[in-house]
């Protein structure tokens, strides 16, 4: 009689298998700090985020994705990552200096949102820059650009064409891999940003 042998992981697959236990404990960006809870008056954002890594010669396409539910900005916020089911299975928070992410699993402290991104997802992702982007607006941290379809901005390119409707596309093309995250909103944003049409209809 013969045993059937079981296939054994790649260190590639051990890496990405280790970043998706992370990112279920309280990513895509998404964090937590020691902050108190934002003011009830905040604004929420509601729905559902991926994230999609593009394949390269050295590693395959991996994607991750999660309902989420975030209040606050930039400086100190809450985001909730859910189960389909709605269940809440890790809350982050964060305030400046102080990253923080609680499962049933414990927590997890992170020096800033730029190594929450690295551990979670593997790349460098601008979490910081996402509260607004979800928002269809450029983050005040950085200098943007006007497409015909909303803004590039720290090498990401972003599209509100369709925030109306409750979508928002941002990409990374460069370096490698690719980087794209898509958002659907439970509730399309009201004013999205519009790029200003300057004389002779150049973007601005």
């Amino acid at each position: 009689m013969t045993l059937d042998r079981k296939p054994v992981a790649t260190p590639g697959q051990v890496r990405w298998a280790r970043r998706r236990v992370l990112w279920a404990l309280g990513s895509a960006g998404l964090v937590s700090a020691c902050a108190t809870r934002p003011p009830s008056g905040s604004d929420v954002l509601s729905g559902r985020l991926a994230v999609q890594v593009a394949a390269t010669a050295s590693a395959a396409a991996r994607q991750i994705s999660s309902g989420f539910e975030l209040r606050g900005g930039t400086q100190a916020g809450e985001l909730d990552l859910l189960s389909p089911l709605g269940t809440v299975v890790a809350r982050a928070r964060w305030r400046p200096g102080t990253v923080e992410v609680a499962s049933s699993e414990g927590t997890r402290r992170f020096a800033s949102l730029s190594e929450l991104a690295r551990q979670t997802v593997g790349e460098s992702i601008p979490l910081e820059a996402l509260a607004d982007w979800l928002r269809a607006r450029p983050w005040s941290g950085a200098s943007h650009a006007a497409t015909d379809t909303g803004f590039e901005q720290a090498g990401w390119r972003v599209d509100v064409s369709r925030a109306s409707e409750g979508f928002i596309v941002v990409r990374r093309e460069a370096p490698e891999p690719a980087v794209t995250l898509r958002a659907r909103l439970d509730t399309p944003v009201a004013k999205p940003f519009v790029p200003f049409i300057g004389p002779g209809g150049g973007l601005r």
